[in-house]
């Protein structure tokens, strides 16, 4: 599988990761679907200590323990979980995240984390602060890079301005375009997207209909999408699948894409869809013109 450079970084990570978020709480299932992701190359995994309340985290380090010095493994923090392990807060503070971090480190079974990312962030934040912490984490070789999972435009436009973040995950998908308001800036700054939700829960895949609901998707209404879906499917030429991968590496700005996988077959169809061929530049702009350029509504300031 092809690799592109997150940030400005030295990471070469996999046009493909794996979002470990979907992978469940069946230790055996979960390692062999990140057996596949590694069988059909893929090298970035994320993972994050929220997810499973830190058993994905100890599923993804049992499974890669082996081919540590071939991934590229990143997870996240900012979520403080109770004792009760039922619900958790937002606590962005450098003590918090230096504390975390050890925890991780130890589910993971590594002495590095490769990217460790702020799971969230508000304008409330010390921001300073946090990003005092990552710095520091960096310096006692902790961690080798950091970035921050937001879709908030003012978190975001902070971090680029104060920190040495590599990267900004965000959802972006074709049926979800609102992160490329912010491609300019972020290219500006040497700062790649990582990008979740590629496949919109399924829409954009060959099993489109069996995903239709009366809430629609974001924007799109039920009747936008049943008379949107067939257009995308018939513009390219491709499979949905193919359309929806392609259509986010088609942004050099995209580092990677991270769709989630409950199932090996999931994570085979991700990774031939990634070596399919490219959109042409008037498939790319047709795709465009058929779906809407949303933008974020709040936190702009």
């Amino acid at each position: 599988m092809k690799k592109r450079q997150l940030g400005t970084s030295d990471l070469m990570v996999s046009e493909v990761g794996l979002g470990c978020m979907s992978l469940g709480t069946d230790k055996e299932q979960a390692e062999s679907i990140i057996d596949a992701a590694l069988h059909d190359g893929i090298n970035y995994f994320d993972t994050a200590d929220l997810y499973d309340f830190g058993l994905n985290e100890e599923f993804v380090g049992a499974a890669l323990k082996k081919k540590r010095k071939e991934i590229i493994l990143a997870t996240k923090a900012g979520n403080r979980w109770n004792e009760a392990k039922d619900g958790w807060t937002w606590d962005a503070s450098k003590a918090y995240i230096k504390e975390a971090v050890k925890h991780s480190l130890k589910r993971l079974k590594t002495d590095y984390i490769d990217l460790y990312q702020l799971h969230g962030g508000t304008i409330e934040d010390n921001i300073d602060e946090t990003i005092e912490a990552f710095e520091d984490l960096k310096k006692e070789g902790l961690i080798r890079y950091y970035g921050i999972s937001s879709i908030r435009p003012n978190v975001i436009k902070q971090y680029l301005e104060k920190s040495s973040i590599v990267s900004v995950m965000m959802q972006y998908s074709l049926l979800d375009r609102r992160p490329e308001e912010w491609f300019s800036l972020l290219n500006d700054h040497g700062v790649s997207v990582i990008g979740r939700g590629p496949m919109a829960k399924g829409l954009l895949t060959d099993k489109w209909e069996t995903k239709l609901n009366e809430k629609g998707y974001l924007s799109y209404s039920e009747e936008e999408l049943r008379r949107l879906l067939p257009q995308v499917a018939a513009e390219s030429g491709l499979t949905m699948t193919e359309t929806a991968i392609q259509y986010c590496l088609k942004q050099q700005t995209v580092g990677t894409i991270v769709p989630g996988a409950s199932k090996i077959e999931q994570v085979q169809a991700n990774c031939r869809a990634s070596e399919a061929r490219p959109l042409s530049g008037e498939e790319f702009v047709a795709l465009q013109a058929l779906t809407k350029f949303d933008k974020y509504e709040g936190h702009r300031e």
